[in-house]
């Protein structure tokens, strides 16, 4: 048993090492309820045939794209690579070599990052990275501070430099006030309590507004500081990102934050929350099962090879010299114009980019405030008929849903599709159509199968056309919503052309029997 001493130690290192587990579980099974949809080999941006192009290209290679799916991408290894990363998890959540198990989830979704492109290029996919590889250095039987004052960093680095986006943003939205007017209303994917946030006076907007700018700004400095000062910064942010959880659905994100929050208590406010729940929650069965996890973990954790004190103080003086440098270099060239030009800085950043184990974060640097929403229709040589994807905004009279932490990155993306909506004098055209959305609509024509877990509705088997007609979407308020029952209101702005589909070859044998 470790002594609980003053300060950060062991007692979070733990802490943080199962919360960051259960994070990566609920990332990897999100990731593999859609996988075969996203780049399996009828997926929406198949990954083997990617690969394929890029490799009779001598200047792309594993540097530029570090993915194992190089090696293989078929569909059952795809899958197969979900599945292990969600093992790997479920075994550092139960606290058994915790850091292995990091280690080797973090080649492993990084493959799925690069190789997946668009769907996982969000900004928490950099964050969870960037957050694994620092705790693959987490002890959880000693004491290390230098890690646990990078992952301070980290978290200092998210809520700062996105506090620094807004108060550069090029609308001057937080500024004046006008921000929060719009954010649930075009939040990508809102949830119902967003609704009722939106509908809230517009003074009350104005307020959360500057104060959500002067909270990611001024609050972050209190992670450095003494306990009262953290522990105070741990309540505060901590209520932004349950906000944040109760009206918008952001996968993962908010929950690896609140996981991040650990660093800001000491040992003995984790050893006194453990006490607390341990002196109301007492279970025969559960302390048999608990007993038996120890000896397990006692037996699995063991340290066969001693790593001397000078390799362990030379690592520590590398990683924290790099990390914080590049840290560093990378906000400043960021979020400072005109950016520093500092070669040798630059060339390290750039080998170590692809990795994605040092980023900057600069969310909701400003606010759009329109909602176009894609809606996909088929036409059956009489009608058209239009089918809601299950988490976009899509039927009016449907109550936002909540689905996070699952992230459907299909639903997620195609909020910044409709954002290029352009409209002029009344006139409304349809943005440029990415790879996804144009294979989406080639599989709503010859293969419906493959892309059907994305729709609520039974897709047509053998449509004649296909479409995407676009919608502007604006949240209703209460006596709109009493009147009518819907949620949104919408107007029609434009469409594609009809994508006339060629006679179908599609077998029948690839449909289920009903």
């Amino acid at each position: 048993m470790i002594a609980v001493t003053s300060g950060s130690g062991p007692p979070v290192a733990r802490a943080f090492h199962r919360l960051l587990a259960l994070v990566f579980l609920v990332a990897w099974l999100s990731l593999a309820a859609q996988i075969d949809v996203l780049i399996g080999s009828h997926g929406l941006l198949p990954v083997a045939e990617w690969l394929r192009a890029l490799s009779v290209q001598s200047d792309v290679g594993f540097a530029e794209l570090p993915t194992w799916l190089w090696w293989t991408s078929s569909d059952g290894a795809i899958r197969f690579g979900t599945w292990l990363g969600a093992v790997l998890a479920l075994v550092a959540l139960l606290g058994i070599r915790p850091r292995l198990c990091f280690a080797v989830c973090l080649p492993l979704y990084l493959g799925y990052v690069v190789a997946a492109r668009n769907f996982l290029s969000f900004q928490w996919d950099n964050l969870l990275l960037e957050a694994g590889a620092l705790a693959v250095f987490l002890p959880a039987d000693r004491r290390a501070r230098w890690v646990h004052v990078l992952l301070r960093l980290l978290l200092f680095k998210l809520y700062f430099e996105s506090g620094i986006a807004k108060y550069q943003s090029h609308l001057h939205d937080w500024h004046d006030g006008s921000a929060m007017r719009y954010y649930y209303e075009t939040a990508p994917l809102p949830a119902l309590l967003g609704w009722f946030a939106h509908n809230l006076p517009l003074a009350w907007h104005a307020f959360e507004s500057r104060a959500t700018l002067a909270w990611e700004i001024l609050l972050p400095l209190a992670i450095f500081g003494p306990r009262r000062v953290r522990l105070f910064a741990a309540a505060a942010l901590s209520l932004f990102q349950l906000l944040n959880i109760a009206t918008a659905n952001y996968g993962f994100f908010c929950y690896l934050a609140l996981a991040l929050h650990v660093f800001l208590l000491d040992d003995a406010d984790i050893e006194r929350g453990r006490s607390f729940f341990a002196s109301r929650i007492h279970l025969p069965r559960l302390a048999r099962v608990q007993a038996w996890l120890e000896r397990v973990r006692t037996l699995a954790n063991r340290t066969f090879v001693v790593i001397p004190e000078r390799a362990q103080l030379a690592t520590a003086v590398l990683v924290s010299s790099v990390y914080i440098t590049l840290s560093a270099y990378l906000g400043v060239a960021t979020f400072v114009r005109p950016a520093p030009e500092i070669e040798t800085l630059q060339d390290l950043a750039d080998v170590a980019g692809p990795f994605r184990i040092v980023n900057t974060y600069h969310l909701f640097g400003h606010i759009t405030r329109e909602r176009y929403e894609a809606q996909f229709q088929t036409f059956d040589g009489k009608r058209w008929a239009e089918h809601d994807m299950h988490y976009k905004p899509g039927d009016p009279a449907r109550a936002p849903p909540y689905v996070a932490p699952h992230q459907p990155r299909v639903d997620f993306l195609l909020w910044f599709y409709g954002l290029g909506v352009r409209v002029f004098s009344a006139r409304a055209y349809p943005p440029p159509t990415p790879q996804y959305v144009a294979v989406l609509l080639e599989r709503l024509c010859d293969d419906p199968a493959a892309v059907q877990s994305l729709f609520e509705s039974e897709l047509p088997r053998a449509p004649t056309a296909v479409r995407i007609v676009f919608y502007e979407y604006r949240m209703t308020s209460y006596a709109e919503r009493a009147e009518s029952g819907r949620w949104w209101r919408r107007t029609e702005l434009t469409s594609t052309p009809a994508q006339r589909c060629a006679p179908s070859s599609y077998s029948q044998a690839k449909w289920p029997a009903y």
